[in-house]
């Protein structure tokens, strides 16, 4: 399946409706599974610095394979990461709100939110990957998912 732009808009509504819910003003991208960017939305009052901060999330989420939250604790000091976000002249994003979206075990895609916490914005992006699993084709036992959890990366 290729991400496009009518879905990345679905996509983009689903999170901004959860961002409302919560009272936050969020910066929201969706990339394809060549973390180019497909759509974007800043929602009034959202912060300026949100913009790339979003879009290197769902660049992260692509090209590192996992959700960003995933990365903060192996870039710790100490950890055997540290460092990793100084990488990709700093576009590698280490705060959580960045989720790949996937389908039949592919990465089709990406979601990076900005505008509150690191969990008020895997929240929001959250409401996107939901809101992309519920896409699937009816009559198919395939789903969609995020790879939320405990992998490890160690660069």
């Amino acid at each position: 399946m290729q991400l496009d732009l009518e879905t990345a808009k679905r996509l983009l509504a689903a999170a901004e409706n959860k961002a409302r819910q919560m009272n936050l003003a969020s910066d929201i991208a969706i990339v394809d599974a060549g973390a180019n960017l497909i759509a974007f939305h800043r929602m009034d009052g959202a912060r300026i610095a949100g913009i790339g901060i979003a879009q290197d999330k769902a660049w992260t989420s692509v090209a590192m394979q996992m959700p960003t939250a995933n990365l903060t604790q192996a870039a710790q000091p100490n950890g055997p990461s540290f460092g990793i976000n100084t990488t990709h002249q700093g576009r590698l994003v280490i705060l959580g709100g960045g989720i790949p979206l996937v389908r039949d075990g592919r990465i089709v895609g990406g979601v990076g939110v900005s505008g509150g916490t690191s969990a008020q914005d895997v929240e929001v992006a959250n409401a996107a990957v939901q809101a992309f699993e519920a896409m699937q084709a009816p009559g198919t036992t395939r789903g969609a998912s995020a790879r939320i959890g405990t992998a490890q990366f160690y660069g």
